[in-house]
């Protein structure tokens, strides 16, 4: 390479090179890898373990995983619930982390129910909130919001659906579903721990996380 060449790929490297710190000073975030958006969670409304209705507004402007599950469930949902537990301690003093625990069978799962569990667990209820209600809107929610379960099997009868999911999915201050983790494996759950920090950290006026393929709620 000639000198005159080389003095020509030096220039221009540093001239690419300043353009690209450039603009990451400029714009926030850019050149940093992201969580793709998956979906958007859709106006909700149940009822938590204290009798509360929460509502998608309640929730905006929190980082929260949510799950599906049920009380008298002997399988995976205490293993589920036991992994959740080990992400509550260690984010229940963040005031902008949740953790939403929808159950399968509302009508099975009252109230009270669900308040005994909660108390079972020794954790907060305005920190990791279980939720009941009408189970076609808790299945509505399970498949289309958080795309824990094929939205296929609304097909049939809601009165001969059940869902059991192992999987969380894990929702940024705006709402978006960013994330979706087996709740049994421990190197997705370590995946989850480093989103759940990432998202904690992410501004949600940001719109350069945002897929192209996504529409908005």
């Amino acid at each position: 390479m000639s000198k005159k060449a080389w003095i020509l790929t030096t220039f221009f490297a540093i001239l690419i090179l300043g353009f690209y710190l450039a603009i990451t000073w400029i714009i926030p975030g850019f050149g940093k890898v992201s969580y793709p958006v998956l979906s958007n969670v859709k106006p909700f409304s149940f009822v938590d373990q204290d009798g509360r209705t929460i509502t998608n507004k309640d929730v905006a402007g929190k980082v929260y995983v949510a799950e599906y599950f049920f009380t008298t469930c002997k399988g995976i949902c205490p293993k589920m619930n036991t992994n959740l537990k080990s992400v509550y301690e260690k984010y229940k003093n963040e005031p902008d982390f949740l953790i939403l625990s929808h159950s399968v069978d509302p009508i099975t799962d009252s109230v009270n129910r669900l308040k005994v569990y909660a108390d079972s667990l020794g954790v907060d209820s305005r920190h990791w909130i279980f939720l009941t209600g009408d189970k076609d809107s808790l299945y509505q929610a399970a498949r289309v919001s958080y795309l824990l379960d094929d939205p296929k099997n609304n097909l049939s009868p809601i009165d001969q659906q059940f869902i059991h999911t192992q999987f969380f999915a894990l929702v940024d201050k705006r709402g978006e579903v960013r994330k979706i983790v087996d709740g049994l494996e421990k190197d997705e759950l370590k995946q989850l721990d480093k989103a759940i920090e990432e998202l904690l950290k992410e501004d949600p006026n940001n719109h350069l996380t945002r897929s192209p393929y996504i529409r908005p709620g």
